[in-house]
């Protein structure tokens, strides 16, 4: 199984002036995340927008990002919904295309009960029963919750290997389980109890200085690495100016990694917010 660990980047997801995926900027963001301290990537998350991809679009974005960096990095499918049977049969296409994991997000609106969820994960694992399984918890997009002892019962399914923890309430050693950082500000955090990583955001801006806190950390400096983690988390704060992935894109555009438009109902920066976006990462110590 692949080896989910060490900073993996949400992928934002480029469009053209059309709205259309541009697969060809996809591919040179793939590739610079992954020259500039990435160990691997997710592919149609939320950073990815992906509640407004189609599957062929997912399929054909994951398709790009296999071809250009697959061979180097981790790749993860995000093909969770809140259909049970469109979840596994995308995760399956997903892990026919050569995905290394699938992340898949607690079933959101229904709001299912335990048993439900369950089920849920149980139904996409065994649709894939060779592809490793990451569970997205992110209570304050589904409103859902799966706490740390279902989690741990969770993991009692073969192939489900690792939790995205974006409850940082929660945030704590998981039997049976890696855990990965759902949100930049405890990537540190998570490296201190022994955590796989993290799923992060702010990697597309600070990637080289997120891998230095992951090798010191790896090496038991956790002071070398706390360092580097303090000095860069106004590029954490940037990121929550306002909702993902409205920021990345506007920093993005800073950097000279344009990566288009956003599709509605997400809507570009307003002036003010990339002003505080601007500030934040100057402060964090990024070259504009």
């Amino acid at each position: 199984m692949a080896d989910i660990r060490g900073v993996i980047t949400a992928m934002a997801t480029p469009f053209d002036a059309d709205g259309e995926i541009d697969l060809e900027a996809a591919r040179r963001l793939a590739r610079y995340l992954i020259t500039n301290g990435s160990h691997g990537l997710v592919v149609a998350g939320t950073t990815g927008e992906s509640p407004t991809l189609d599957d062929n679009e997912k399929l054909s974005l994951l398709r790009a990002v296999l071809d250009e960096v697959g061979e180097e990095a981790t790749v993860i499918f995000g093909s969770g919904s809140n259909d049970t049977r469109h979840s596994v049969e995308l995760t399956m296409a997903g892990a026919e295309l050569g995905a290394d994991a699938a992340l898949i997000v607690t079933p959101y609106y229904n709001r299912p009960n335990p048993a439900g969820i369950r089920e849920h994960f149980a139904a996409v694992a065994g649709g894939s029963p060779e592809l490793p399984i990451v569970i997205y918890n992110i209570p304050s997009r589904v409103i859902v919750n799966i706490g740390p002892a279902f989690l741990a019962e969770l993991a009692e399914i073969p192939n489900v290997v690792a939790v995205k923890q974006a409850n940082d309430d929660e945030l704590a050693p998981i039997d049976g389980l890696d855990v990965l950082a759902g949100n930049d500000g405890v990537f540190m955090q998570t490296l201190e109890f022994g955590g796989a990583g993290g799923i992060l955001v702010a990697s597309h801006l600070v990637g080289p200085q997120m891998r230095a806190i992951w090798n010191l950390a790896e090496a038991g400096d956790l002071a070398g690495a706390r360092e580097i983690d303090q000095r860069i988390s106004p590029a954490y704060e940037a990121m929550g100016v306002t909702t993902n992935p409205i920021p990345l894109k506007a920093a993005l555009e800073m950097l000279g990694l344009d990566t288009g438009y956003l599709r509605l109902p997400m809507v570009s920066a307003t002036e003010e917010e990339r002003r505080l976006v601007r500030s934040k990462l100057e402060e964090a110590g990024v070259t504009l």
